[in-house]
């Protein structure tokens, strides 16, 4: 039965991945490249940013140094304030009934931790979230299985007991290596064919059906 919930951030809680293309590219300009493919800057989202920016640069994550400063001052400055305003509809309704129904609810993101918490913080979910983990909390990040065992452990649950849900192949590859089941969102980042091709265990076109999936699997007994 069903116990609890590992939620993506970017593209599956609040609808950040069109500013993360934004500040991307913001980004490229102020060191003098040129703009990048949109759908190649999303798909890095779940990624650690400097493993996202040093494949877009083809640079590798050390060589990313600078291009992550940039971009987490025009993060801070353009993005950051806005987040309460790009929450995904139906998000804070479905965290709470979820909850409602004894869900415990971790966020394990590509995000740095104090990024993490920050954004957690910004939208008002805090209250609702019993783990937040960010993937330098971790040895290795998506889709390395090691976030998910950690928020597992922490929220006291098993493989079996738990399922993913994001936005990302990152996110479905992380679930399948933790042995966890996972629902795929087709609103965020990437299209549903590549969300398909990892195999996710559900597919859902909103967060309202995330939470219908979850409760429906949350009632059923082993």
């Amino acid at each position: 039965m069903l116990k609890a919930l590992l939620l993506d951030l970017d593209g599956t809680l609040v609808d950040t991945p069109q500013a993360i293309v934004e500040v991307t590219q913001a980004t490229l300009a102020a060191l003098g490249r040129e703009r990048a493919d949109p759908q190649a800057i999303k798909d890095g989202i779940g990624l650690p940013l400097p493993v996202a920016l040093g494949l877009l640069l083809q640079i590798g994550p050390a060589g990313a140094a600078d291009a992550v400063e940039i971009y987490r001052v025009l993060w801070r400055a353009h993005v950051t304030p806005r987040i309460p305003q790009l929450i995904y509809p139906g998000v804070r309704e479905g965290i709470v009934e979820l909850r409602a129904h004894d869900l415990a609810l971790a966020v394990v993101t590509g995000k740095a931790q104090d990024g993490a918490d920050s954004t957690v913080d910004a939208a008002g979910l805090r209250p609702f979230v019993q783990v937040v983990l960010g993937y330098t909390s971790v040895p290795n990040p998506k889709p390395a299985p090691d976030i998910a065992l950690l928020a597992l452990d922490k929220l006291g649950a098993s493989p079996s007991e738990a399922l993913v849900v994001g936005d990302a192949v990152h996110d479905i590859e992380m679930a399948r290596r933790a042995g966890l089941q996972s629902i795929a969102v087709t609103y965020g980042s990437q299209p549903e064919a590549a969300l398909r091709k990892v195999g996710p265990t559900h597919i859902a076109h909103s967060f309202p059906e995330v939470v219908r999936i979850a409760l429906g699997l949350a009632t059923l007994r082993p």
